[in-house]
């Protein structure tokens, strides 16, 4: 069986022969991660020759613009959803697990929120998002560092405890008053510290030196975040992480539907886009992000019109809220088993230096 890189720049399905498998690419994984420097060149260009333009017309937060959230985090989310739904195989296998998750999200989040405070609730999920995402660069890396558990363990709950702080510090900063913000950037500043005193550790069982790019890469993830929060640049410091987190996702996501499909399409969504003569590539990417549009934009005014019109009801932000905010904890719930070695999706993922 031939193998061929995703990074590798002449991948076409015209040319891929049948029994053609893409491997992920450590190095286009790590290519990743530009956007470090490239946000941290466009704070200090700012500070520089722009008289701060840039800080003061960037949102406070990216939730701000609807247009972030269509272009990052509801994307792959709903890509994660699609790519579970339309494997009946999948399905079958994790049901339980998904039963046992809405069950749990409803009980927690729809009855729990009768009397659980909504601060609580907040803290929970954004504790949840950080974990979620720097796990998963974390993670992707081990295979590279080859840390001891304990070490991996380490580096992995410094560096989220910190981006707890960060979170909790960008977007509850005006619940906040001025003694506490203090109090969180000095928290996370020190987390930083040892974070990089876990990390200097750490590097000495990396073998190799993509190893330890890739170690310096995760480290340099949540600093860079942190300075930029500490800076006041709130919108580059989410975006730093968020960038890296959902390419990383499409890159397996890709990877996997078409290693998956490209010989014989096993579902109803590539067998219409194979009539369409659409390429694998586009297919997931271009339908999740259709979706999370359609979604993001129109779905709570198309519920609320329904809702008003049958029952004189209006429910307010059943989608955006709801169903997405559903789908977004589910999507952290799943994401923790479905891609670890013995999963079925492991299956169609490979990987190559």
């Amino acid at each position: 069986m031939s193998a061929r890189t995703f990074s590798d720049q002449a991948i076409s399905v015209q040319d891929s022969s049948d029994d053609n498998q893409l491997v992920i690419s450590f190095r286009l994984l790590l290519g990743l991660y530009a956007i470090i420097p490239l946000c941290l060149l466009l704070q200090l260009f700012d500070g520089w020759f722009w008289s701060g333009v840039l800080q003061q017309n960037l949102p406070s937060s990216p939730e701000q613009f609807l247009l972030f959230q269509v272009l990052f985090g509801t994307p792959h989310i709903v890509a994660s959803s699609i790519l579970l739904a339309s494997n009946a195989e999948y399905l079958k296998v994790y049901k339980p697990k998904i039963m046992f998750m809405t069950a749990s999200i409803v009980m927690i989040f729809g009855v729990g929120s009768l009397f659980i405070p909504y601060k609580v609730l907040y803290l929970i999920v954004a504790a949840w998002t950080v974990h979620h995402v720097l796990k998963q660069q974390i993670g992707v890396g081990r295979g590279l560092y080859r840390l001891p558990d304990w070490a991996f363990y380490l580096l992995l709950w410094l560096s989220v405890t910190a981006g707890i702080f960060v979170y909790i510090g960008i977007f509850l900063k005006n619940s906040l008053d001025v003694q506490q913000l203090e109090w969180i950037k000095l928290v996370a500043g020190g987390l930083c510290v040892a974070m990089i005193g876990s990390a200097l550790l750490c590097q000495r069982y990396a073998t190799t030196a993509m190893g330890r790019w890739f170690l310096w890469s995760n480290v340099l993830l949540v600093l860079s975040s942190f300075y930029l929060f500490m800076q006041q640049y709130y919108f580059l410091a989410i975006l730093v992480p968020r960038l890296v987190h959902d390419a990383t996702a499409y890159v397996f996501y890709v990877v996997h539907d078409y290693n998956k499909h490209h010989r014989q399409p096993q579902n109803f969504i590539y067998r219409y886009a194979a009539r369409c003569h659409l390429p694998i590539f586009i297919v997931l990417p271009i339908a999740s992000f259709l979706l999370a549009f359609v979604l993001q934009s129109y779905g709570d005014s198309a519920v609320n019109s329904v809702t008003e019109l049958f029952f004189g009801v209006e429910i307010r932000k059943a989608i955006t809220v709801g169903l997405l905010g559903y789908l977004a904890l589910m999507h952290y719930y799943t994401e923790s088993f479905t891609w670890k070695h013995g999963s079925p999706y492991r299956r169609f993922i490979a990987f190559s230096k």
